[in-house]
């Protein structure tokens, strides 16, 4: 792991929400934007499919208003997030049956931009008082996501 992603993920999480994280915490994350972004492009999968595409376009992937205020919120941040990482993951999960369109691709760190400041700003809801997350607040705040996206 690279210093500087470390150090970007501590300063966007510290921005987003006041919110101390250190490298440990930094698996928790990557497995939990995994596992969103796969989530996603699974539904934008089925909504292509269910307009008789073969490629799953940005308006099939199901970003919520919340979730398209928290992209709008990191892009105001002007942080950055390196696609490669995000799509090496994917490689990693059971192929999708239909093609990610460029665009869709494109946009992708954005929406990661979008979970990661939510992420951080869920944290300070479910304990407004904790700076540093912990196991129990991870467990708590990840499973709020899974049961709405």
């Amino acid at each position: 792991m690279r210093p500087s992603a470390v150090a970007r993920f501590q300063r966007l999480f510290r921005a987003a929400a006041g919110v101390d994280v250190d490298k440990d915490d930094l698996k928790r994350y990557d497995d939990f934007i995994d596992r969103k972004i796969y989530d996603l492009l699974l539904i934008g999968q089925a909504h292509a499919k269910s307009n008789a595409r073969d490629v799953i376009q940005p308006s099939d992937l199901p970003v919520t208003k919340g979730l398209q205020e928290s992209i709008h919120a990191f892009r105001k941040l002007d942080e950055e997030i390196e696609l490669k990482p995000i799509l090496e993951q994917l490689a990693k999960r059971p192929p999708l049956e239909l093609t990610i369109a460029e665009e869709t691709e494109e946009g992708l760190p954005e929406i990661v931009g979008g979970l990661t400041l939510a992420l951080a700003r869920a944290f300070k809801l479910i304990e407004p008082d904790r700076r540093n997350p912990q196991t129990e607040q991870w467990e708590r705040v990840t499973a709020v996501f899974d049961l709405l996206l």
